[in-house]
């Protein structure tokens, strides 16, 4: 079983709900998230505008926010 949670002083905060008895003796293994690189955002965003390039409607949409 995997779950997440949050780490406050000395308390984790579980960001789902955990189905066991209270008092339940658990074991924690500590496996940090991976931070993403500058590199990681870029391909991100890329993905993002490519997304945005099949819309036909596009420059229109954002001409429409322009206040000139």
């Amino acid at each position: 079983m995997q779950i997440r949670g949050i780490k406050r002083g000395q308390i984790i905060e579980l960001t789902e709900e955990l189905i066991i008895p209270d008092g339940q003796e658990i074991v924690i293994e500590i496996n940090l998230p991976k931070r993403p690189t500058s590199e990681d955002r870029w391909q991100q965003l890329y993905k993002l505008i490519g997304a945005w390039s099949d819309q036909p409607n596009l420059d229109t949409s954002l001409d429409a926010g322009d206040p000139d």
